[in-house]
């Protein structure tokens, strides 16, 4: 599309419901500057549908792939209840996922000439339950483990599935936010789709109740649209929200 016609979205307002961004600069804990090497289109599609109008048939797909994966986040939740030893439809009901939370984006990151100095997206966690990936066979995510990254080479047409934040709190810790980010290179474009599936915004996320009969639980209470309001505008070098909700 005209730049003109792409300018209308384009906001510094990172909780504006459509979102485009270009590379842009930032000071992290050190005081070291950071390029941010990526593109992006980003809005909601659930429980309102904030697709932009046009071009038409982008509209049209978003809105049967938001539902096919909102579908898909459902029957996975399903599984993750059962593995709890709960109901399986528990998470859908304490999550009000009827109504829950989808936002979709779209990642660019083009070739960079100095990969060293830049970065796809820092390290962070998601916000929200499950957050589906696909990726165009350009390798680019890395995951944290034991403080070590590791680059994770995505099978052909997959979806890589990432456990987050509110998953965490409502597993009361047993299934781990995954710590990630996105490196850039200087030979190949790369390009991804990105869908965070969460509860409603209205939501008051805190331990299911069958799993404090095991243990106390772990994290503090939080309304999710206000979680994922503290985290988009929390900075580099401040302490991650997940870890100020934890009890002990």
């Amino acid at each position: 599309m005209p730049e003109e016609a792409k300018l209308k979205f384009e906001t510094t307002n990172r909780l504006y419901p459509v979102t485009v961004r270009s590379g842009s600069t930032i000071h992290d804990k050190s005081n070291q500057t950071v390029l941010f090497w990526r593109d992006y289109l980003r809005f909601f599609v659930h429980p309102e549908f904030y697709c932009p109008d046009k071009p038409q048939e982008l509209r049209d797909l978003i809105s049967e792939y938001s539902q096919r994966t909102r579908d898909l986040a459902s029957k996975l939740l399903q599984g993750v209840s059962k593995s709890l030893g709960m109901e399986k439809d528990n998470i859908q009901k304490a999550m009000d996922l009827d109504h829950g939370t989808q936002i979709f984006a779209a990642n660019y990151y083009p070739p960079c000439p100095q990969p060293e100095l830049a970065i796809g997206i820092p390290p962070h966690t998601d916000h929200g339950l499950l957050t589906f990936l696909l990726q165009n066979g350009v390798g680019g995510l890395e995951i944290q483990h034991k403080g070590q990254w590791f680059h994770v080479n995505a099978l052909p047409n997959s979806i890589f599935v990432n456990a987050a934040d509110q998953l965490e709190i409502l597993s009361n810790g047993k299934h781990k936010s995954v710590w990630h980010r996105a490196v850039v290179n200087n030979e190949k474009t790369r390009i991804t789709l990105v869908v965070p599936n969460g509860p409603s915004p209205d939501t008051i996320v805190t331990p299911t109740a069958p799993l404090l009969r095991e243990a106390p639980a772990a994290y503090g209470p939080m309304k999710y649209m206000e979680y994922v309001n503290v985290q988009r505008v929390t900075r580099l070098h401040e302490k991650p929200l997940l870890d100020r909700l934890k009890l002990h």
